[in-house]
């Protein structure tokens, strides 16, 4: 670009030179011919100056300015990398672990239902046991009862009967008259309600 303007600069000065020649009369010192060469001197001096000011301090601390701007950059690009690698490596072990703990949860209630399950069981069971064994025990005492009340009855119904007459006739009668009308009676009864 330096060199475009230098370039630039003489092609312009070249060009006024028609110029100069035309306006020598003039009376400008820097159109006079015989100041051409320290002009030229002077410009030459002052754009090689320039020239080397630019190229050899300037646009090398642009340059390095730029280029630690591109590493700081690209430095700035490979820690967000591994930031972005180091999160998602983060959220899968999160993930993992969640997983995890949604199968250990998972048979924990598992055992603790079945465990419960199998307290209920054994607990219905023994409770079955015994309501069978108060059912037997019930049906025993029905079955006792049974067995025993018609002798119950006999024995009730002949005092009965016997206060009975003796009430009404006012004197005693023979117990054992009184248990053969009973025991006959209970016989019929008997066969009307058990069907034997």
């Amino acid at each position: 670009m330096i060199k475009k303007i230098v370039f630039q600069l003489f092609f312009f000065s070249f060009l006024s030179i028609k110029k100069v020649f035309a306006a020598e009369s003039g009376g400008m010192p820097q159109l006079n011919p015989e100041f051409w060469v320290s002009q030229i001197f002077w410009l030459t001096l002052t754009f090689g100056a320039l020239y080397l000011i630019l190229s050899k301090i300037i646009l090398p601390k642009i340059s390095a300015n730029l280029e630690s701007r591109k590493s700081q950059i690209s430095d700035n690009i490979e820690a967000a990398d591994k930031k972005r690698q180091q999160s998602e490596e983060k959220l899968k072990e999160y993930e993992k672990i969640i997983s995890q703990s949604k199968s250990e949860a998972k048979n924990i209630f598992d055992q603790a239902k079945e465990k419960a399950l199998k307290n209920i069981n054994a607990k219905r069971e023994v409770l079955d046991k015994q309501i069978d064994e108060e059912i037997k025990k019930v049906e025993d005492e029905i079955n006792q009862l049974r067995k025993d009340a018609p002798a119950k009855i006999t024995k009730i119904a002949i005092e009965t009967a016997s206060e009975l007459t003796q009430k009404l006739i006012g004197a005693d009668v023979n117990n054992s008259s009184i248990s053969a009308i009973v025991d006959d009676l209970s016989k019929k009864n008997r066969d009307k309600y058990y069907g034997n």
